[in-house]
C-alpha cells in the first residue's frame, strides 16, 4: 500500500499455498494476496535450522525453483521478510543481479536472514535490540509494518449482550492446536467468567473449528451467547475484535507482538518452543517485561492453567492495562511509511 502511493509497481507474491504440510486448505497469504489481485507462487524450500535430511535434500530444490520462478517474473526488487522461503529466493536473486533488501520483524536473527544479510543491500529492523545482529552499514531500525486494518472498527458484529469482560484467544493465521484444544477443555468454565471470542484456525487434519463449534451447540443458550468462533477473522473484522477484547491470548510471534503493543493490550503470551533460536520467547519477553503481558509455557499449558491465568491478568488488570498503554511507546506506527520511504531513497525503485 505505501509503495503503491509512490509510483506504479506491481508486485508478486512468493510463499507457501497451504497452511499447513499435507493439507490442501489454501494459506491465509494465498488467500489475502489472491482477494488483492496479487499473483501467488507456491514455493517449495527446505529447512535449515532444527530439521531433517529429507528438508535438507528440498534445499537445492528451493533454489532451482526460485530462480526459474525471478526469470519468469524479472522483478526490479526482491522484499523478503526472512524464513526459510525467503533464502533462496534473495540467493537467486544475487545470481541474477537483482537488488534485494529484507526486513527482520523478530527480536533475535533466525538463520535464514543471518545467511540473507550477506546479499541484501538493506537490512530493516523492528527493534533496536535486533541492530547488533548485523552490519552497522545496512541495518536501518524502521519498526513492524503495521496493518491499517487494526485500528478500524468496520462491523458491529462483535458485541455481546452483557457486561463480562471479552478475550480473544488466537493462534494466528493458521491456528494452534494446543491452544485450541485448552479452550475446548475448559470451554464452559471460561464462559461463566467472560466473554471468548476464539480464531482457530482451519486445519484439516485437527478439525479445531469443527470440534469447537459442535461443543457450542451443545451449551446452554446464555453460555453460547458468549462464545464466538471463526477460522479466521479478514481485514473487516479485525479491527473490531481487537476494539471489543480486553485482553488477548495467544502465540507471540512477531506481528502480534507489535499489534498489541500498538493498541495497547494486554496479553498472554504462549511462545512457540521450537521457535527458532526461542525468538517467540524472546518477542514476548519486549511486553513482559514491561508488565504488559504475562507468558505461559506450552508445556505447563492446560484449561486449568490458561484460566487461572487468565483470572490473575483480569483480577489486575488495570496494572496489566496501565503497562500496555505504556508500551505503544516502543512501536512506530509509520514503520511501513518508512520502509517504502528507504527502498526509493536508495535508488533500488526511483
Amino acid at each position: 500500500e505505501e509503495l503503491k502511493n509512490r509510483g506504479d509497481f506491481e508486485f508478486h507474491w512468493l510463499g507457501h499455498s497451504v497452511s499447513l504440510r499435507g493439507e490442501k486448505t489454501p494459506s491465509v497469504e494465498r488467500r489475502v494476496m489472491e482477494r488483492r489481485g496479487i499473483p501467488f507462487h507456491q514455493l517449495k524450500a527446505g529447512k535449515f535450522y532444527r530439521t531433517s535430511l529429507r528438508e535438507w535434500v528440498k534445499i537445492p530444490g528451493g533454489f532451482f525453483q526460485a530462480l526459474f520462478l525471478l526469470l519468469k517474473i524479472r522483478p526490479r526488487l526482491v522484499l523478503s521478510f526472512g524464513g526459510y522461503l525467503a533464502a533462496p529466493v534473495v540467493l537467486a536473486a544475487f545470481f541474477l543481479r537483482i537488488p534485494s533488501v529484507t526486513h527482520e520483524q523478530t527480536v533475535v536473527s533466525g538463520w535464514a536472514n543471518r545467511l540473507i544479510a550477506f546479499f541484501a543491500k538493506k537490512i530493516f529492523v523492528s527493534w533496536r535490540e535486533s541492530l547488533s545482529h548485523f552490519p552497522k552499514g545496512k541495518a536501518i531500525l524502521t519498526g513492524n509494518p503495521l496493518r491499517r486494518a487494526i485500528f478500524e472498527v468496520r462491523t458491529k458484529r462483535f458485541r455481546f449482550p452483557n457486561d463480562l469482560p471479552v478475550v480473544f484467544v488466537t493462534g494466528g493465521n493458521q491456528g494452534s492446536h494446543i491452544i485450541n484444544e485448552a479452550v475446548r477443555g475448559g470451554l464452559s468454565q471460561f464462559l461463566k467468567r467472560f466473554n471468548l471470542i476464539h480464531q482457530t484456525g482451519s486445519s484439516e487434519v485437527f478439525r479445531d473449528y469443527q470440534k469447537v463449534a459442535l461443543l457450542k451447540d451443545q451449551l446452554p443458550r446464555p453460555l453460547r451467547e458468549r462464545y464466538l468462533v471463526q477460522e479466521y477473522f479478514n481485514e473487516d473484522e479485525i479491527g473490531a475484535v481487537y476494539a471489543a477484547a480486553a485482553l488477548v491470548v495467544g502465540r507471540s510471534g512477531a506481528n502480534t507482538v507489535t499489534e498489541l503493543a500498538a493498541l495497547g493490550k494486554p496479553a498472554i503470551f504462549i511462545p512457540i518452543s521450537r521457535a527458532s533460536h526461542g525468538e517467540q520467547r524472546r518477542n514476548a519477553e519486549l511486553l513482559a517485561k514491561r508488565g504488559a503481558a504475562l507468558i505461559l509455557s506450552e508445556e505447563r499449558l492446560s484449561p486449568q492453567v490458561l484460566l487461572s491465568t487468565i483470572d490473575e491478568l483480569l483480577k489486575n488488570f488495570p496494572r496489566y492495562h496501565r503497562a500496555a498503554a505504556q508500551s505503544r511507546k516502543l512501536v512506530n506506527l509509520d514503520a511501513a511509511a518508512q520502509v517504502a520511504e528507504e527502498i526509493v531513497r536508495i535508488g533500488l525503485l526511483d
